[in-house]
């Protein structure tokens, strides 16, 4: 094995990233959304922004050649990494052991596709930071909250675009179902850009960080994610149509929507996207 030899401070830049994968006959896919960061800076500005405590458990999903793995492991006291390519998750326990060696044992690495994850070594996880697969990240980030309530914050790297609507407020024009979602677990906020050319290869889009926590909500028992779920899927199946419509297939007629909305205190003339995660539990609730 030819060891990386890693740039000041112990993090990948882009003749590390490029050798690897010059060794390992990686030609990244976008169908398994392979961009790599080569640049240290970035990657000590997301591991800032993620806000970890030294002691932290960290799940990473998808770290590629290990850039962002190696600044997680120097900020927290364990890494759980999930990839799905078993070339580079038999790869990234090398890198960090020559990269390095002293954080080599704080470093757990899962072979699986991130949407079949239903168990996790120990230490459990309480923060998510990645750098998630643009073409799945939404549903990754949310079956990843459902599957360990463990995870109490946490810091993602996806498209911009997604990054907007995650964190979009209600109101918002892209206020929509994975802001309605996300929100149920708690605040997100959208809290950096990251240019292309800070990866390899260079993607077509921009990328956006999104930090996000989980609340405690004790007015929320009783009433269940799937439920609340099915109202926001609902609601925004037909954006431009008012709930009292929109609903209508969910309720079982315009008019029962009509009476369930009156009763949660939503004005049934009133659309989705207007509605915040509150409103849709208060539905929910009133059926």
């Amino acid at each position: 094995m030819t060891e990386p030899s890693a740039p000041s401070g112990g993090l990948l830049g882009p003749v590390e990233i490029r050798r690897l994968a010059q060794r390992l006959d990686l030609r990244p896919t976008k169908t398994l959304g392979q961009n790599f960061v080569h640049d240290p800076n970035t990657i000590r500005r997301i591991v800032r922004a993620a806000e970890l405590a030294p002691d932290e458990s960290v799940l990473e999903v998808g770290p590629g050649l290990g850039s962002l793995s190696l600044g997680i492991l120097a900020g927290s006291g364990h890494l759980t990494a999930v990839e799905i390519d078993p070339r580079l998750a038999a790869e990234l326990g090398e890198t960090v052991c020559s990269v390095a060696p002293a954080l080599a044992d704080r470093l757990s690495v899962v072979v699986t596709d991130a949407l079949a994850l239903s168990e996790l070594p120990d230490p459990q996880p309480t923060a998510l930071v990645a750098n998630l697969p643009y073409n799945v990240s939404v549903p990754v980030l949310l079956h990843l909250l459902a599957t360990f309530p463990s995870i109490r914050h946490g810091l993602i790297m996806v498209q911009l675009e997604v990054a907007d609507r995650l964190a979009a407020p209600p109101g918002s024009k892209v206020y929509g179902v994975p802001s309605a979602k996300l929100a149920w677990y708690g605040p997100a906020k959208r809290v950096g850009i990251v240019p292309r050319n800070v990866f390899w290869p260079v993607p077509n889009v921009e990328s956006g960080l999104v930090r996000f926590s989980r609340g405690d909500f004790p007015a929320r028992e009783g009433i269940g994610r799937a439920e609340v779920f099915a109202v926001i899927d609902a609601a925004f199946s037909q954006r431009r149509k008012m709930l009292r419509s929109a609903l209508a297939g969910w309720a079982g007629s315009p008019a029962d929507a009509t009476r369930i909305l009156t009763a949660a205190g939503v004005a049934p003339t009133a659309r989705g996207e207007t509605v915040d995660i509150e409103g849709f539990i208060r539905i929910a609730a009133a059926r």
